[in-house]
């Protein structure tokens, strides 16, 4: 028997089924800034009627006859998505997120492929969908169809006005000193960060590139230099044993003549905000992505004063700094010769000198890595540097328990502590001819199941210092040390610092010279205030 519903029922029953089902992390977080009391219970239920009132209007605004069935079954498999996402790894889908997503490649999205996921979009997205698809709708007329919105909407308007009216005290620090609940709302906080980044993207669309530092010359100095900035993925800095971490997860860094920044902070807490951020003119007060993809950035200033830039990149991509020099691509096996799982960080470092040998001037490279990425961070490194265990060995990191976690990811750090070493050992291999230096910031932490908090990717300014605060070290080589006071540095090395700083840094260790350099922002001269 084919079942009949109609137009307006079929948004309601969809409507509250997204809101008993998929709105878990909502009524959790609310749940955890208001306890549950006679006092309050009143205003708690009324929450699940404003959203459910506001759901229902969204969608009654936004479609039509032939419209509705397609709006609801794309609602229904969203919203079962977006909520895998929140209550397993407690993250929050922002327009930031919604940005990693756009730019994140094919094997990092199967990390996230997990047989949880599948059960979340079978059971609360393609099952109802199934059941939307399968109902004959019934529609009135379309002056009835005009009626029926136009009466929903001016109830709904009057009842969510009633209840703000009625629970007006509680709801004033729900806007005002809790607004970041809002972020939790599903779907329809994704829904609007989807919007919101895709304006954002067609905005982008007409800029046009503002050049900068076109004064960039180098001084007058007669020794080439030749500098490899590693751009670590989720490495957080109490990982790291030289940060005091009783691990010793930089049994090889130890050994070596490195400065170790124990207090430098991220601009962001994604790969997409991060990554151009660090090489940007801009900071984090002030940054913008639109601003950041349509002025030039260090790499380009460098190019401008004869610097050779290469680009070599084993995660997503550059996030559009690297578009103006040269690029490689070593996550494949075309590029990268070491690779088992999947493509190692230090297969970036083959045929590296005889890159080094056939240039005839100052050479800046940057080196992306894979680095610490996860959830899979079993996968991030060579099964030889499983020296931590036992291991959590799937990407479902919320079935494995913490010790596992925290195993698997200091490998990672293990690994990490490898592939600069060798790095380092190379730039050694040059110090006759250049002046040598190594520079080292990750571009974000990483939460490990802190507060049941999981990857990264929280808004900045509820982000806890685990997706903020971040590894960073610096080594010279011998004719480097000639002109930096590396001694000086390092009894600087312990001040606050942060990405703000790269920028000045990388012109000031390659010795350009330019009215985009401020030297009080260089890590290398920085007093503090």
């Amino acid at each position: 028997m084919q079942i009949k519903m109609k137009s307006f029922s079929m948004i309601v029953l969809v409507s509250l089924f997204v809101v008993l089902f998929d709105n878990f992390s909502f009524f959790k977080n609310v749940r955890e800034v208001y306890e549950i009391s006679w006092h309050n219970i009143g205003f708690l239920l009324s929450l699940g009627c404003v959203l459910l009132i506001i759901l229902i209007l969204f969608l009654r605004l936004i479609s039509s006859r032939y419209t509705l069935k397609p709006i609801l079954i794309a609602l229904l498999l969203i919203s079962s998505l977006t909520s895998y996402f929140m209550n397993t790894y407690h993250v929050i889908i922002d327009d930031t997120m919604i940005q990693n997503m756009a730019e994140t490649n094919v094997s990092e999205s199967l990390d996230l492929l997990s047989i949880k996921l599948l059960v979340y979009l079978f059971l609360l997205g393609i099952l109802p969908a199934f059941f939307v698809y399968k109902v004959e709708i019934v529609y009135g007329t379309w002056r009835e169809e005009f009626w029926t919105t136009l009466k929903s909407l001016v109830l709904g308007i009057a009842l969510v006005a009633i209840i703000l009216f009625s629970f007006s005290k509680f709801y004033t620090s729900f806007f005002r000193e809790n607004k970041s609940l809002r972020y939790h709302t599903n779907p329809l906080y994704a829904l609007y960060s989807t919007g919101h980044y895709a304006y954002s993207m067609f905005d982008q669309r007409s800029i046009t590139l503002k050049a900068i530092g076109l004064d960039a010359k180098k001084m007058l100095d007669t020794q080439p230099k030749l500098t490899i900035v590693v751009v670590g993925e989720a490495a957080r800095a109490n990982r790291f044993s030289l940060n005091g971490y009783e691990r010793e997860t930089n049994p090889l860094l130890k050994k070596e003549d490195i400065v170790n920044f124990s207090n430098l902070y991220s601009c962001g807490t994604s790969t997409a905000i991060s990554v151009p951020c660090m090489f940007s003119i801009l900071e984090r007060g002030n940054y913008s992505d639109k601003v950041a993809k349509s002025t030039e950035n260090v790499l380009d200033v460098l190019k401008h004063s004869g610097v050779n830039v290469l680009w070599r990149d084993n995660n997503s991509d550059s996030k559009g700094v690297a578009v103006r020099v040269t690029y490689e691509d070593y996550r494949t096996p075309q590029n990268n010769t070491i690779c088992d799982e999947e493509c190692r960080d230090e297969g970036m470092l083959v045929g590296l000198q005889e890159y080094i040998a056939s240039q005839k001037s100052d050479i800046l490279i940057v080196l992306h890595q894979m680095g610490n990425h996860g959830p899979a961070y079993y996968k991030r490194y060579p099964k030889a540097f499983e020296k931590f265990t036992p291991t959590c060995q799937t990407n479902q990191v919320e079935q494995c328990t913490t010790e596992e976690i925290g195993n698997a990811y200091d490998n990672t750090i293990l690994y990490t502590d490898y592939f600069l070493t060798k790095t380092i050992d190379l730039l050694k291999k040059n110090d006759e001819k250049y002046q040598t230096a190594l520079i080292y910031m990750a571009d974000h932490g990483e939460s490990l199941g802190e507060n049941g908090i999981y990857l990264h990717g929280i808004p900045y300014f509820i982000a806890p210092e685990t997706q903020t605060h971040v590894g960073a070290l610096m080594w010279f080589g011998q004719k480097s040390k000639e002109r930096i006071d590396v001694v000086a540095v390092r009894e600087k090395a312990s001040q606050n610092y942060s990405h703000d700083n790269l920028f000045h840094t990388i012109l000031g260790i390659m010795g350009v010279e330019t009215s985009v350099y401020e030297k009080t922002k260089d890590i290398l001269l920085y007093q503090k205030p």
